[in-house]
C-alpha cells in the first residue's frame, strides 16, 4: 500500500488542465479525417494513400505506447506530459507545411510517436493526484476532455473549407505550444511522489524488466485479454455504424451518419462521469468495486447491442446503441483505477502503454475483418451479434481479476 494524499483543489486542477490537453490530443489527430476533399485537391493522393495517413499514425502510436508508459513511470510524468505536447504540436505546426503525400505521411508517423506520451503519463498522473474516493471521477472527467477533443475533428473541415488545409494546423499547432509553455509553470508531480520516483530511479528498472514483471501477473494478463476483445468489438461497431443504419433500415448516406454519430459522443461523456461516480462510490465498501461496476457496465452493453443488430426497429435500435455506449464508457473511465488494484505504483503507466498496443492492434484487426466478412456477404447484424457475446467474454475475463493492492 501506498501512502496517498487528498487530492483537493490542486488536483482538480490538474484534471482540469490534462482536459485541455486531451482536446488538443484528439482533435490533433482527427481534423485531417475531416478535411478529406481539401487535403486531395492541394495533395494528389488515392484513396488508400489518404487511409494510411490515419494507419500510420495508429500503428507507431500502438507499438510506441509500452515504452511511452516507460518514460512516464521512469521520468517525472508531468515533465514527460509537456514535452509530448510541445513536440506533437510542433508536428501539428509543421504539417501546415506539407507539400507531398511523403512528407505528409512522415509527419502523421511523428505525431504517433509523441502523442503516443501522453495517454498513460495523463492517467498515471490522475491516478498519482486523486485516492479511491475520487480516483475514477477524475479519470472520467479527464476521458470526457478527450471525447470534446473527438467531436471537434469537424472544425479541421470547417477551416480547410473557408481558408485552406493548412491554416487549421497551423492555428492548432501554434495553440498547443503555447499551452506547453504555460503548463511548464502549471503543472507539477505531486509531492507524496518524489520518493516513489527516487525509487525508481535507483533501482534501475529497464524498460524490458518491467515488461517482464508486469507479465508475471495473472491479473494484468487478464486486463490484456478483456482490453483487447473490449476494444476489438468497439472499434467494429463505431466504425462500421453508419454502413449498418444504412443498410438495415435502408436510409441515405447523410442521415445513416447522423443516426452513428448524433448521439456518440454525448452518451460517451454521460457514461465516463456515471461510472466513474459509481466506481468512486461503492469502492469505499468493496475493494473490488470498480471492477464490479465495469463488469455490470459490460453485462448490460452486450445484451444492449445484440438486441440493436437484430431489430427492424430503428428508435429501439438507437436506444440500444445509446445504452450500450454508455454502458461500455465505464470500462474507459475505470481502466486505470483498476490497474492501481492490480500492478505496482511505479509501473502504471507502463501497464496502461501495453493496454494501448493490445487496444490499438486487436481494433485494427477487428475492423479489417468486419470488412473481409462484409465483402463476403456476412450481414453486419451478424457481426454485430458475435461481438455481443464477445462482451460477454470481456466481462468475464474482467470478473476473474483479483486485486493486489487494498484501496486508499
Amino acid at each position: 500500500m501506498t501512502t496517498v494524499t487528498k487530492p483537493g483543489i490542486r488536483g482538480w486542477m490538474v484534471v482540469i488542465m490534462l482536459c485541455f490537453v486531451g482536446v488538443l490530443n484528439y482533435l490533433d489527430r482527427i481534423m485531417i479525417t475531416t478535411m478529406r476533399s481539401s487535403l486531395t485537391e492541394a495533395i494528389p493522393m488515392t484513396d488508400a494513400e489518404f487511409g494510411l495517413l490515419t494507419s500510420v499514425f495508429l500503428w507507431v502510436y500502438g507499438l510506441l505506447s509500452p515504452f511511452a508508459g516507460y518514460l512516464a513511470d521512469r521520468f517525472n510524468r508531468s515533465r514527460v506530459i509537456i514535452i509530448s505536447l510541445f513536440v506533437w504540436s510542433v508536428v501539428t505546426w509543421l504539417t501546415s507545411y506539407a507539400t507531398s503525400f511523403e512528407t505528409l505521411l512522415a509527419t502523421r508517423a511523428l505525431m504517433g510517436i509523441s502523442e503516443a506520451c501522453y495517454i498513460p503519463a495523463a492517467l498515471a498522473l490522475i491516478a498519482d493526484y486523486h485516492s479511491s474516493s475520487s480516483r475514477s471521477l477524475a479519470t472520467g472527467i479527464h476521458m470526457a476532455g478527450i471525447m470534446v477533443g473527438q467531436s471537434l475533428g469537424f472544425v479541421g473541415g470547417w477551416i480547410a473549407e473557408d481558408h485552406t488545409w493548412t491554416y487549421a494546423f497551423s492555428i492548432f499547432g501554434i495553440i498547443g505550444m503555447l499551452y506547453a509553455f504555460i503548463l511548464f509553470f502549471a503543472l507539477k508531480d505531486p509531492p507524496h511522489k518524489k520518493e516513489l520516483h527516487k525509487v525508481q530511479k535507483d533501482r534501475s528498472v529497464g524498460f524490458l524488466k518491467g515488461i517482464k514483471t508486469l507479465f508475471t501477473y495473472r491479473s494484468f494478463n487478464l486486463m490484456i485479454a478483456f482490453w483487447g476483445v473490449t476494444s476489438m468489438v468497439t472499434w467494429t461497431l463505431v466504425g462500421w455504424l453508419p454502413t449498418y443504419y444504412k443498410e438495415q433500415f435502408d436510409l441515405s448516406q447523410s442521415i445513416a451518419g447522423l443516426y452513428a454519430t448524433g448521439y456518440l459522443y454525448p452518451a460517451s461523456i454521460i457514461g465516463l462521469l456515471l461510472g466513474g461516480f459509481l466506481a468512486d462510490r461503492y469502492s469505499r465498501a468493496d475493494n473490488k468495486a470498480r471492477i464490479l461496476v465495469t463488469v455490470v457496465g459490460l453485462c448490460i452493453a452486450a445484451p444492449s447491442v445484440f438486441i440493436a443488430a437484430s431489430t427492424d426497429i430503428i428508435a429501439l435500435a438507437v436506444v440500444c446503441f445509446v445504452l450500450y455506449i454508455i454502458t461500455k464508457s465505464f470500462s474507459d473511465t475505470n481502466t486505470m483505477p483498476i490497474l492501481c488494484l492490480v500492478v505496482d505504483p511505479g509501473y502504471r503507466a507502463t501497464a496502461y502503454g501495453i493496454l494501448n498496443l493490445f487496444g490499438c492492434l486487436l481494433g485494427g484487426i477487428g475492423l479489417y475483418l468486419s470488412g473481409w466478412l462484409h465483402d463476403h456477404h456476412v450481414h453486419l447484424g451478424q457481426i454485430y451479434q458475435v461481438g455481443a457475446f464477445l462482451l460477454l467474454g470481456g466481462a468475464i475475463l474482467l470478473f476473474m481479476v483479483r486485486p493486489r493492492f487494498k484501496e486508499v
